[in-house]
């Protein structure tokens, strides 16, 4: 199976690229790895996994993954790392019920103890 993190051109598979990081097999060296696995992991409905490399400081007590929706691209537009703080821009689409959707985000990443975490993020509002 193709990672959903990757490109439809791209063979990179599931197995060789996030399940590692989503079964704690191994830990994201990088934001952006850790944003792609984030992204895959909402394609995979994997809420627990989101839970767990969302910074303590900003993390929601429960997340509830929408039913139904189906995440289509993913496309890293910068990254920035300056020492244990990061950041990443992407745009990602999906669909649910039919309708269409773009989300436009330059996500903060923050390393603590050699591991990334997500803190928060700008949307981009159209």
């Amino acid at each position: 199976m193709r990672c959903p993190c990757r490109k439809r051109s791209e063979s990179v598979t599931y197995a060789a690229c996030c399940e590692p990081l989503h079964d704690d097999r191994s830990i994201a060296p990088t934001a952006e790895a850790l944003m792609r696995s984030r992204y895959s992991a909402f394609a995979l409905k994997k809420a627990d996994y989101l839970l767990a490399t969302w910074h303590p400081s900003t993390r929601p007590a429960r997340l509830d993954v929408t039913p139904g929706q189906e995440w289509l691209l993913l496309r890293v537009l910068a990254h920035e790392t300056e020492g244990d703080k990061a950041t990443v821009t992407f745009d990602a689409r999906s669909r649910t019920g039919g309708a269409s959707h773009l989300l436009e985000e330059t996500s903060r990443f923050v390393r603590e103890n050699g591991r990334w975490f997500y803190v928060d993020g700008d949307v981009k509002r159209g």
